[in-house]
């Protein structure tokens, strides 16, 4: 089992190697007057971050709201 996890480990591995080698064009994104250009392989990383982070941020607010509501129960 152990070397099933390390193959699936190393593909997956291999398919974001490959996703950023094919993907060295930049883009520019403007937010207000802020421009920034970047690859698009580190904006998509770093979109997806983003996305982790607020996710997970608005989830233990959500989470605290109800055991609150529970609570006052």
């Amino acid at each position: 089992m152990r070397y099933i996890y390390i193959a699936l480990i190393v593909a997956f591995t291999a398919l974001v190697l490959m996703f950023k080698v094919q993907n060295f064009e930049t883009a520019t994104v403007t937010f207000f007057s802020i421009s920034i250009t970047l690859p698009v392989a580190l904006l998509l990383i770093g979109v997806y971050v983003l996305g982790v982070v607020s996710g997970g941020a608005l989830l233990a607010l959500l989470r605290s709201w109800v055991s609150g509501a529970r609570a006052r129960e």
